[in-house]
């Protein structure tokens, strides 16, 4: 008997590790890296994360993405809409229930009203923030926002299904609604061009002025903005490149220098690995390495190292950073070999490499413009994935005791 009371303790205990396990496993999502699968769908990927959207989609669970193909959000970028009002459209297209290719043909009554994202913000009026499925005869399914008369978007295919945890649908165009394209209010009134001027990085600003890169680092700055920006010296250094590039290849390098989430020192010295940058965008990654010994914090390209020599503001949700080197990406720099110094080294002690953390993959990206798995997102699935490796390794572990005691 006192056998077989050990045998059924260590079963129900194998039973509820292996039970939390695939309960784990399976409620775990990162919509960036479900889409960087996907490069048609890489200018929604990347517009999920410079709204910030992307970690909303991340902590959610039971949610359908309705994704845009690159066409499709090239219709609704001619729209010249601002940042946020940019993230309400977006967020329309996010419903608070799930539904798979299979529950689309199964709607009772052939039509339905699901709450979005955005009308979960209190931001929509009424019910503006809802949208209406439709099951058409034929198979075809139509989708609509609920201050919209007709149905303009359809079913086009099933991208991914997690059930009942996440469910990714493309749809022909992006839902049209009066009340999420309303002017969201004024941007931060930080002076970015300023702060930079005064604070050593001239030289920087001065490019940054009058370029088409400017918009983006302004109206990033509300939803989480980290700059990176190289001393007036490093830039003198960088200019003889520089005026090598097309006028599409300089703003990529200026938004290069742009993070679209906060990062403080503290977490930029926690969260090593890859980090996606206001440039990364479809086919180029335009991405770099993190890199920390101690109190010294590096960022690598694979093509230069800088350093962060100073902080020229840090004031959540905004924060700027002086760096050593002008950053080169790969994608414009390839046949370029590290330098030993563009710029007088201006960190205050040499430091060694520390050994990387293995980063995960990013979104694809292009050379000529502004996709990017924020680092929070990074450091979650980090947590998910040790955890899960901790839960194998007591799994595996009691199944050996168990086998002991039979």
């Amino acid at each position: 008997m006192e056998k077989q009371g050990r045998v059924l303790f260590f079963s129900l205990t194998v039973t509820v590790l292996l039970f939390s396990l695939l309960s784990s496993t399976a409620n775990g999502h990162n919509i960036t890296r479900i889409l960087a699968s996907h490069p048609s769908l890489s200018t929604f990927n990347h517009y999920l994360t410079l709204t910030h959207l992307a970690a909303e989609i991340n902590r959610r669970q039971t949610i359908t993405v309705l994704a845009l193909d690159n066409s499709a959000m090239s219709s609704l970028l001619d729209k010249h809409l601002s940042i946020g009002t940019l993230k309400n459209v977006l967020s329309l297209h996010v419903l608070v229930d799930y539904f798979g290719a299979k529950k689309l043909h199964q709607i009772t009554n052939g039509t339905t009203l699901v709450s979005s994202m955005f009308q979960a913000t209190g931001t929509a009026a009424g019910t503006a923030g809802y949208v209406n499925i439709t099951n058409l005869k034929g198979g075809k399914v139509g989708f609509a926002s609920e201050d919209n008369d007709g149905l303009h978007s359809f079913y086009v295919k099933s991208v991914q299904e997690i059930p009942y945890n996440i469910s990714i649908l493309e749809i022909s165009s992006a839902l049209s609604s009066a009340e999420a394209e309303a002017p969201t209010a004024a941007p931060s009134q930080i002076n970015i061009i300023n702060i930079m001027s005064k604070q050593g990085c001239k030289s920087f600003a001065d490019l940054l002025r009058p370029s088409k890169a400017l918009p983006t680092f302004q109206d990033s700055v509300d939803g989480g903005l980290t700059v990176f920006c190289p001393t007036d010296t490093a830039v003198s250094g960088f200019m003889p490149k520089y005026k090598n590039l097309t006028d599409a290849q300089k703003i990529s390098v200026l938004l290069y220098h742009g993070v679209p989430v906060y990062q403080s020192l503290q977490m930029l010295k926690s969260n090593n690995g890859v980090m996606n940058t206001l440039a990364t965008e479809r086919a180029n990654k335009f991405d770099f390495t993190v890199q920390n010994d101690g109190e010294d914090v590096k960022l690598e390209t694979k093509v230069d190292t800088a350093s962060i020599v100073g902080t020229l503001i840090d004031q959540d949700p905004f924060v700027a950073y002086k760096i050593s080197k002008v950053l080169m990406p790969r994608e414009l720099f390839k046949g370029i070999q590290e330098e030993e110094s563009d710029a007088p080294a201006e960190s205050p002690k040499a430091s060694k490499k520390g050994k990387k953390k293995k980063a995960s993959p990013a979104a694809d990206a292009p050379a000529d413009g502004p996709e990017s798995d924020s680092e929070d997102q990074k450091a979650a699935d980090d947590n998910a994935a040790d955890s899960n490796a901790a839960r194998f390794g007591m799994l595996f572990f009691s199944l050996i005791i168990a086998n002991l005691v039979l």
